[in-house]
């Protein structure tokens, strides 16, 4: 897997504060994934020179001054965009190393539209491809990192700055929970949450569902991370998620059946399965989660399994 700083176009930060870029460079060289290498310099993205009117003394440039220069922040966006799509496709299809480049890009391309809340997003991207490899802790550090980039931005906040901002710092709060990190995940929470309070109601802003249902529905996710399987099962079910879309809701029934089944209330975590299912087959029936549990289920059965269960197990394809 190539380091991602060699792609990534380093923003400006607040005095004291790490760069992105170098902080990913110190944990790839850490985790031996940059040994021995350097980067091919026809994959590095160069330094945009974004003076207005800079395009215009450029042979065959189509620059216009102004205009110009908004037209290529846009198609920044849209590319930025683009990327993460794919970083996210991607990731659900388990193509990590693939996911890992196309946000890479991402976030390079959203740097240069001068967007905020665009690379916010493609911050969130990165730390899900960490997420997804087993970064934890490189992940943690990013998402603190960005958080501080960001901020200066949340005086005249926008309500799609708020959602992108909260939404990065429950994707932390994930990554601090899977790095057993307890104190880190509750600072993350309450970011998160703040933000959330300052929105007022759920939305989905910049597609990020986004609201102080989300934050609720990350302490449970948490919660279990961190192994408090009683917190999980007792504030799992209180939670309301109708006003959220189908994948944030099927994903938290996941959650709170993972939660009931450590507590050996199997019949109530299969009905959670259940509904998911009936909401999302396709995602149910093609996470993880949910096929570890229907898994355990059949093989802890001491005779033969419900027919629910025996129809469902069927439908995972893992028996």
């Amino acid at each position: 897997m190539r380091c991602i700083s060699s792609l990534v176009v380093a923003p400006p930060v607040a005095e004291g504060v790490a760069g992105v870029p170098q902080i990913m460079e110190a944990d790839a060289i850490e985790a031996g994934r940059c040994e021995g290498t350097e980067p091919d310099p026809s994959e590095v993205v160069p330094p945009q020179d974004t003076t207005p009117g800079a395009e215009e003394d450029k042979p065959g440039s189509a620059g216009t001054g102004v205009l110009g220069q908004m037209e290529r922040e846009q198609a920044h966006e849209l590319m930025a965009m683009t990327y993460q799509g794919a970083a996210m496709v991607l990731t659900k299809l388990g193509e990590t190393d693939l996911a890992w480049i196309a946000a890479d890009r991402g976030l390079a391309a959203a740097q240069q539209s001068g967007n905020a809340v665009m690379t916010g997003s493609l911050f969130r991207s990165v730390a899900h491809c960490l997420l997804s490899n087993g970064r934890f802790d490189a992940a943690t550090q990013l998402i603190g990192d960005a958080g501080e980039y960001l901020r200066p931005g949340l005086g005249d906040a926008s309500p799609e700055f708020l959602s992108i901002y909260g939404t990065l710092f429950l994707t932390g709060s994930m990554a601090a929970a899977r790095a057993e990190d307890r104190a880190t995940t509750q600072t993350f929470l309450a970011e998160a949450d703040r933000a959330a309070q300052r929105l007022g109601t759920d939305a989905n802003h910049v597609w990020t569902a986004f609201g102080p249902t989300n934050v609720a529905i990350h302490r449970v996710a948490t919660a279990a991370e961190l192994g408090d399987m009683q917190i999980a099962a007792d504030l799992g079910p209180q939670i309301d998620t109708s006003s959220l879309p189908t994948e944030r809701r099927t994903r938290h029934n996941l959650e709170v059946a993972r939660a009931l089944s450590a507590h050996n209330r199997m019949d109530d975590a299969l009905a959670k399965v259940l509904e998911a299912e009936s909401w999302a087959p396709e995602q149910v029936r093609s996470h993880y989660l949910a096929r570890e549990l229907v898994l355990t289920w059949v093989r802890n059965q001491r005779g033969r399994p419900s027919r629910d269960l025996a129809d469902l197990a069927k439908r995972l394809h893992v028996v």
